[in-house]
């Protein structure tokens, strides 16, 4: 089958994960960030000043990217993956689904965190790269290492667990790293389409900056001393905020600081293998005729406001870098300044290959390359999880408001206050405060009961829930290895895992931290065995 538009282009869509829009340099250019690749991007092609993830968190933004729709229609308001986990619609068509029915040849090839994989998306290959490895066989990635003499290594993405937000090196060489491998891949399907006369639709996914920061050693030491230090709150903090204290294990502003230096290298790393992709397809003469598009599925609070991960509504967590370049289609060095999320990633794609939406339901985004656009682009609506955990806000030009179910109201100026270090809702707001809270709180209703979980708003009120109480939990729900195979060798023993990601690292001591918690609550080591470790690693000098 053939493509239903005569120049249908390729179209290249690169994803980061966890990337926050502020650590790509074309965004601050008086920052201290090098993004070399991505600079390029923007330079030729456009650059979206305030893109939004519309849930910030990997599965949801991912499921919102590849259907167009919210959490509403793929069920996905919050990560659920692994064995048994819930499953997308399959009445919703994705754009790979849609792309491959006119005739292109789709390829999905590193991270890509939506339920399910494979086939049932409509990608004609998959080659797998995800950050929890439950079954080697489904992971291309894991059987690569395996191949190249590394099945032994078990945290192939850093140490998780103890060390999920601790500075931390990889445990395998630069050229094996899943960045590496995920630019070698992308690169040699480009190369194979070169002179195929089908377009094609690649997507190479990225699981850098998200953590663990595992980079290799040379890049490992790119900003020290450079990153500018975290801001915190005026204001007192949110309870989902507060929760998001307790992820990471960072006992000191030493230690706070060097991580946030290894996410900057993280960045720096993905962005060098971003330029590899884009230099192949100028290399195979494939450059005029693509539809580059880079983006991020949210970002990274990074100690910002004393939080970490996303989750929350702040900037920081849900601002996303977003890029795009189509040479002849796309003024080179142009800005959108009007709000821009991953609902509108379908749309383009399906303009820029010239076919119609099949499916029945109403999509919430439009092309960013509409001639003549109709969508609301004054306001950006973002929500996240459900019951009392639940939260959704509604960014305006200058003001946000935040309505948490379980949990109390936040107003933030933007143009004042853009780190959102003050909550004027907090204390008593005076009478302008609450009119302008008032005026936004009518216009969140209206998103939240069109694009928000259902019988969340009745009656023109939003549902009430009891007030959330605090989950003092840490990042011990995944597997801090791969899935041992049956038969196959033993894994190197975690203790020599931890004590070689560390090795380099004198910021981080085992003893300031809930290892002991972490390691025994999960079954992977006795007291005793903590113990050990806890010694060999004073005696490392960590």
């Amino acid at each position: 089958m053939k493509p239903r538009h005569p120049d249908a282009p390729n179209i290249l869509l690169i994803t980061a994960d966890q990337l926050r829009w502020d650590y790509v340099h074309a965004y601050t250019p008086e920052g201290f960030i090098k993004t070399p690749a991505l600079d390029s991007l923007a330079a030729d092609g456009c650059l979206c000043e305030r893109a939004y993830s519309p849930n910030p968190v990997c599965i949801p933004a991912r499921h919102n990217l590849i259907t167009g729709l919210p959490a509403r229609y793929h069920r996905f308001d919050d990560n659920y993956f692994g064995p048994g986990s819930k499953v997308c619609p399959w009445n919703l068509p994705t754009f790979a689904q849609i792309l491959s029915d006119c005739g292109y040849a789709t390829a999905a090839i590193g991270k890509m965190h939506f339920q399910p994989e494979r086939r049932a998306t409509g990608f004609d290959l998959f080659e797998n790269c995800d950050e929890v490895v439950y079954d080697i066989a489904e992971d291309e990635y894991a059987q690569f290492l395996r191949e190249q003499g590394y099945e032994q290594t078990g945290s192939i993405h850093g140490v998780r667990n103890v060390l999920y937000m601790q500075p931390q090196q990889s445990l395998l060489p630069e050229e094996l790293h899943s960045s590496s491998w995920v630019a070698d891949r992308s690169i040699r399907y480009i190369k194979s389409r070169a002179t195929r006369q089908r377009p094609f639709l690649l997507w190479a996914g990225f699981i850098h900056p998200h953590p663990p920061l595992d980079v290799p050693e040379n890049w490992a030491h790119l900003y020290d001393g450079c990153v500018p230090p975290r801001t915190f709150s005026q204001t007192p903090l949110s309870k989902l905020a507060l929760e998001n204290q307790c992820i990471a294990d960072l006992p000191d502003e030493e230690n706070v600081n060097r991580m946030r230096e290894l996410y900057a290298c993280a960045v720096s790393f993905m962005d060098h293998h971003v330029g590899r992709i884009l230099k192949a397809l100028d290399e195979e003469g494939l450059r005029e005729n693509t539809l580059v598009l880079f983006v991020s599925d949210h970002g990274e609070m990074l100690g910002d406001l004393d939080t970490y991960q996303k989750f929350l509504p702040y900037d920081a967590s849900c601002r996303v870098p977003m890029l795009l370049r189509w040479p002849g289609h796309i003024t080179p060095g142009s800005r959108r300044t009007d709000f821009t999320d991953l609902n509108d990633i379908l749309p383009t794609v399906l303009d820029a290959a010239g076919t119609p939406y099949p499916g029945e339901l109403e999509l919430p985004g439009e092309s960013l390359l509409a001639k003549t656009p109709k969508k609301d682009r004054s306001v950006q609506y973002v929500e996240h999880q459900r019951e009392r955990k639940r939260w959704c806000c509604l960014i305006g030009e200058r003001y946000k408001f935040v309505h948490a179910y379980g949990d109390r109201e936040q107003l933030f100026d933007l143009q004042e206050d853009p780190e959102e270090r003050n909550d004027l809702l907090w204390g008593t707001p005076g009478p302008e405060i609450l009119r302008i809270r008032d005026e936004l709180d009518a216009r969140l209703l209206e998103y939240e009961g069109r694009w928000g979980l259902p019988n969340y708003v009745a009656d023109g009120k939003f549902a009430e829930f009891p007030p959330y109480e605090i989950q003092n939990y840490r990042e011990c729900c995944f597997p801090s290895f791969m899935v041992q195979e049956p038969g196959a060798p033993a894994h190197t023993p975690l203790a020599e895992e931890i004590l070689r990601a560390i090795a380099n690292e004198p910021t981080v001591h085992l003893e300031n931290l809930h290892i002991r918690e972490l390691l025994t609550s999960c079954g992977e080591m006795t007291d005793q065995e903590v113990d050990d470790l806890l010694e060999r690693a004073r005696q490392q000098g960590n």
